[in-house]
């Protein structure tokens, strides 16, 4: 699959004829909403995890220094939390842009706090998009955050914000948080 996911995103027609949608966010989306919404809450999927796993190019690297943002990965018995925004469709096109780095929107029944359930998107980049970096060890994929930076702004900044976006949700993300304690110590 190509590093740009746009076109295949905007073929998506799951939703088409909604009024609105919800979208969760599990990375930047939990903390930087630069889009229009009707709602926002927290809420999580379950069989996925979170993992710094995913190369970015466009965003927090470039292509010659990738920095490295978050993705989903399947782990059966997982809950991953973040943000549900309810949205118009029409949110989704600038959504796609941000998003098209190899991630691929996909229909998810999503969990909210007060036990509500509703069916909503989330986008993940999988194993088979140009952009999938895989695992690394900590200290190592440590390093390439401390040194990316891109348009977006440096790649330290995007770790860091989703660890305090985490903690103020009150969510425990041992994978965040140990790449977080290596970056400010420098291990």
């Amino acid at each position: 699959m190509s590093l740009d996911t746009t076109t295949l995103n905007q073929q998506m027609t799951h939703f088409d004829g909604h009024d609105s949608l919800w979208l969760f966010g599990y990375g930047s989306l939990i903390w930087k909403a630069d889009f229009a919404y009707l709602e926002r809450r927290p809420a999580h999927i379950r069989g996925w995890t979170r993992r710094f796993w995913q190369a970015s190019h466009d965003h927090r690297g470039t292509p010659e220094v990738p920095g490295r943002v978050v993705t989903l990965i399947r782990e059966p018995e997982a809950a991953c939390h973040g943000m549900a925004y309810r949205v118009i469709p029409q949110t989704l096109q600038p959504l796609d842009v941000r998003e098209k780095n190899g991630y691929l929107r996909v229909v998810t029944p999503l969990y909210f706090d007060d036990g509500a359930r509703h069916e909503g998107l989330v986008y993940i980049a999988s194993e088979d998009n140009a952009a999938f970096a895989g695992p690394e060890p900590e200290d190592t994929l440590a390093r390439r955050i401390a040194r990316a930076q891109g348009p977006s702004g440096p790649n330290r900044d995007y770790l860091l914000n989703l660890a305090s976006a985490l903690r103020e949700l009150g969510r425990d993300d041992p994978h965040v948080f140990a790449l977080e304690e290596r970056l400010l110590t420098g291990e």
